[in-house]
């Protein structure tokens, strides 16, 4: 049934990945709420990539870090202070079911919707909400994110709308190498270090390509193992330094994207690219799989409840495997 809501706060404050696989609920709510006005409450670090988004009407942000560095309670009473003073709003929803989001949400208003004690990832986070949905800690991440919301407002997720999305993010046009070869972004970095697909099977991916290989980086380390690869590989190009609104206009504008599991490869998903993630120590339950975005596991078990960041399987893909998906995308 169809709820009366003027005004709808969406609580997400990290990490990249998650906020790029939830901001796809905006287009859903828009349809079902047209008038509504969406804000959404983030760290600053991500703010960019939601500010000009068309169907946000105002991001607030929190600086997390600063608050824990911080040896003065200063921060932190002008935080609560600028979160009590956004006004009231229908429904505050945290999609992120921490104790901190949890915490936020409740800062924000007393109508707040999140999950419930037995599916939020810490439990004690459902001690905050007014209204909760239980939706399995197991479920797929981009249906966890959708479900929640929809469920909140009153409405229902098909797996039809997900495939049918339209791109998440607005970009701009990024200038590609004009020449008879596919752009293929390939993103190596990731949160750790057993995410990572080794920078040696990167080179032989990207010579088994024979494609331009726009080699993505982020920190300076990442930036060191990518001018490695470029120096390896006669394929592979370095990407330039990124704003998050040019990494998404980058990958907008590729044939395909191949990369670890981590917010840049998840971009591809949201903009309708192909694309193909590898998966070491966690699982393709973190994608939303099309015929046009798969995900391709190494052969560990994973405890989703206690995730293993000492397996290093991802290693174990074979670049021939990455070579034989990566064609049939292309194709």
């Amino acid at each position: 049934m169809k709820k009366n809501i003027k005004r709808i706060a969406i609580v997400r404050l990290s990490a990249l990945g998650d906020i790029v696989n939830s901001a796809v609920i905006l287009q859903f709510i828009h349809e079902k709420y047209p008038d509504a006005k969406i804000e959404w409450i983030t760290e600053e670090v991500f703010a960019p990539l939601l500010k000009n988004h068309p169907l946000v009407h105002a991001v607030h942000t929190l600086n997390l870090k600063e608050l824990k560095k911080s040896k003065s309670l200063s921060p932190l009473k002008r935080s609560i202070s600028e979160l009590r003073s956004l006004g009231e709003f229908d429904i505050i929803i945290d999609i992120q079911g921490l104790l901190k989001s949890a915490i936020v949400a409740r800062l924000i208003g007393s109508n707040t919707h999140g999950f419930d004690k037995s599916s939020a990832r810490e439990g004690l986070a459902s001690m905050f909400y007014k209204t909760t949905s239980h939706i399995g800690y197991d479920e797929n991440i981009l249906k966890r994110n959708t479900f929640l919301a929809a469920d909140g407002l009153g409405f229902e997720i098909s797996d039809e709308m997900l495939l049918n999305k339209k791109p998440v993010f607005e970009t701009g046009k990024y200038p590609q190498q004009k020449n008879d070869k596919k752009n293929i972004a390939v993103v190596i970095g990731a949160s750790w270090e057993s995410k990572k697909y080794p920078k040696e099977k990167v080179v032989e991916l990207c010579d088994g390509l024979k494609q331009n290989c726009i080699i993505i980086w982020g920190s300076e380390a990442e930036k060191q193992d990518a001018l490695w690869i470029c120096e390896h590989s006669s394929y592979a190009t370095l990407a330039p330094k990124l704003s998050l609104v040019d990494l998404v206009s980058l990958i907008s504008c590729v044939d395909l994207l191949i990369g670890n599991d981590t917010g840049p490869t998840h971009m591809a998903w949201a903009q309708n690219i192909p694309s193909i993630t590898l998966f070491g120590p966690t699982t393709t339950r973190m994608i939303y799989e099309t015929p046009i975005n798969i995900g391709i596991k190494s052969d560990s078990e994973v405890d989703i409840y206690k995730i293993n960041k000492n397996d290093f399987s991802i290693k174990e893909i074979k670049v021939e495997e990455i070579l034989n998906k990566a064609e049939e995308l292309l194709k």
